[in-house]
């Protein structure tokens, strides 16, 4: 049997994915949980093999969930399984660890089967988010250009993002008006959600 860990914020996906996979006579779902900062001690507890996990959770994300498994327990592979098909996530989530990226409309079967090659070592990729990520390329931003444009993202002053960051306001100006060129925006706004549509934030 591959045990399997269920990560999602919303607990009608999470119960719906957990009896379709345990219709599938060679997976058990042994936990589920509603917080990515909850998916590296259940996984632990558990026993998990593979941890499917969403992108966008309360804690930690489904992206540094999957860092944090890797980090803390290697044998215990982890499948993102998300809405969001954004190539920037795909790319991240590979990069995090993760051993596969499918979209929450995979037939039921297909991820059954993904989590069987996941198990097994193999990578998984939804075959249209691999030609977007290719497309897209990787993200333009630096570390900092994606943090400052994180922190701007909530409409905060200058000011407000320089004190949260620690930086100088001539400093976070730099750093908004670098992302805004690399992303084509003509505002930060804008910025902010091109960057987001492409799985850079």
């Amino acid at each position: 049997m591959i045990r399997l860990l269920l990560a999602d914020d919303q607990a009608l996906v999470r119960g719906a994915l957990a009896a379709l996979l345990d219709l599938e006579p060679d997976l058990e779902v042994v936990a589920q949980v509603g917080r990515g900062d909850e998916v590296v001690p259940a996984a632990r507890e558990s026993a998990a093999d593979v941890a499917l996990l969403d992108v966008e959770m309360p804690g930690l994300d489904g992206i540094a969930a999957a860092a944090a498994l890797a980090a803390t327990l290697p044998g215990c592979r982890s499948l993102i399984v998300t809405t969001f098909g954004r190539p920037g996530y795909l790319r991240r989530a590979l990069d995090a660890g993760a051993s596969g990226f499918v979209v929450k409309d995979t037939p039921s079967g297909r991820l059954a089967d993904a989590v069987r090659r996941v198990h097994s070592g193999l990578r998984v990729v939804d075959p249209d988010l691999a030609v977007a990520s290719l497309t897209v390329g990787a993200s333009p931003l630096t570390e900092q250009e994606s943090r400052v444009l994180t922190l701007a993202a909530d409409g905060g002053t200058v000011a407000q993002v320089a004190g949260e960051a620690h930086l100088s306001e001539g400093t976070v100006r730099n750093y908004l008006s670098s992302a805004m060129g690399k992303t084509g925006a003509r505002t930060r706004a804008e910025a902010v959600r091109l960057a987001r549509e492409n799985g850079w934030l």
